[in-house]
């Protein structure tokens, strides 16, 4: 189970975006904080000057920590000797790749809100930097941190339900139902704007998270797409429903249904895998739970905080069986995994095998990627795309 951190041990961390509208913010701040690794002590939380002193002195950042820009924020805090050690990046999506930039620039650590860029292009641009090192860019794709979702991982690795042959795997929310972007609500503003978005509005806040769940679970890259992104509220601007075939490497068949018109619906974040000799199934409404269905054998329903469950699941588990863990939780753990990989570099020392199960740059790439051929396939009428 997790422990918490040695207050002396606290990474120094920053926020770019996180203001006290936002719930996303509200949430990173949660996360890093709940195991004690981070310690919030600066940022630039909003464009306005006043709501981002709001958030400053909400959080208990120093007036001299708070800065109107984020360029001026990591040069002023690479000069400081108690500058910031990582930065979390949480504003709209076309701000991610030129604020990772400024930072890894100053040799400060990067942990950055999905999806990693606003096109595959800037994407690639900011892997290519990353790779040079020696800061690091990790990525907060918060859902691969639930227990049983490593569990699922761990179970398909060793061949509990045979050979994959079939994903299904759903992102369906209704928070765009409504055309609230056109009543001013700024939440879906941005997110409904391609020059804040990207290209693909719908795949890039709910898709990504469903694609990036079915690599991380299976093990499994997508190969190919064959997209059909909508537009279904009147007078939007950007699309709101996708449904995407997907062909894997290894030959298996899927589906990918991302959406946030889905009215009715809460999060309705879900996966399914068929093997050849089983099939699991996860949603994420209920994480406690995963079922293992065997075709020749009774099934199972699996819990979390059970001894029997791989190291991996334990590891990620804070509560004991029978005691639920949620959202915040899920998310902690990237965080923790995040200062355990920062810590091993400014230590000179590798990091823990756990900590690698956190997102990175290159899961970013391969989200983008998938996005990117998305769109072509459906700028082609769904024609099967290499992704």
């Amino acid at each position: 189970m997790k422990t918490v951190a040695n207050p002396s041990q606290r990474l120094r961390l920053g926020f770019v975006g996180g203001g006290l509208e936002s719930s996303i913010g509200a949430t990173h701040r949660y996360a890093a904080q709940l195991d004690g690794h981070f310690e919030l002590v600066a940022g630039v939380f909003a464009r306005d000057p006043a709501r981002n002193r709001a958030a400053a002195q909400a959080y208990g950042v120093a007036p001299e920590r708070v800065y109107p820009d984020f360029q001026r924020m990591a040069v002023a805090e690479a000069a400081r000797a108690d500058g910031v050690q990582a930065v979390a990046i949480m504003a709209p999506n076309a701000v991610h790749v030129p604020a990772s930039l400024a930072f890894l620039d100053q040799g400060i650590d990067v942990i950055c809100d999905k999806p990693l860029a606003s096109s595959l292009a800037e994407a690639q641009q900011l892997l290519e930097r990353a790779r040079k090192g020696p800061a690091l860019h990790l990525l907060t794709h918060n859902y691969s941190g639930y227990p049983l979702v490593r569990e699922a991982r761990e179970l398909i690795a060793r061949g509990a339900i045979g050979e994959v042959r079939l994903v299904q795997v759903e992102h369906a929310s209704a928070f765009g139902t409504h055309p609230l972007e056109q009543q001013g609500v700024k939440a879906l503003a941005w997110r409904t704007d391609p020059a804040q978005a990207g290209a693909s509005s719908v795949l890039a806040d709910v898709g990504v998270h469903a694609h990036q769940l079915l690599r991380f679970v299976t093990g499994q890259e997508v190969s190919e797409v064959s997209a059909e992104l909508s537009t279904l509220v009147p007078g939007r601007q950007s699309d709101d429903n996708a449904h995407v075939k997907l062909r894997l490497q290894n030959g298996a068949r899927g589906m990918l249904w991302a959406s946030f018109v889905a009215a009715g619906h809460r999060h309705g974040l879900q996966l399914r895998v068929f093997g050849s000799t089983g099939s699991l199934y996860w949603h994420q409404e209920e994480p406690d739970r995963l079922e293992l269905r065997h075709q020749d054998q009774p099934h199972q329903i699996l819990r979390r905080g059970e001894a029997w469950l791989s190291e991996s699941a334990r590891l990620s588990t804070r509560i004991k069986a029978g005691q639920p863990e949620g959202l915040l939780e899920a998310f902690a753990n990237i965080y923790s995994e995040a200062a355990e990989r920062i810590m091993a570099r400014r230590e000179h020392r590798a990091p823990s095998a756990q900590s690698l199960l956190c997102p990175t740059a290159e899961d970013g790439v391969r989200g983008m990627r998938f996005i990117d051929a998305c769109v072509r396939s459906d700028a082609a009428d769904g024609r099967w795309t290499q992704a």
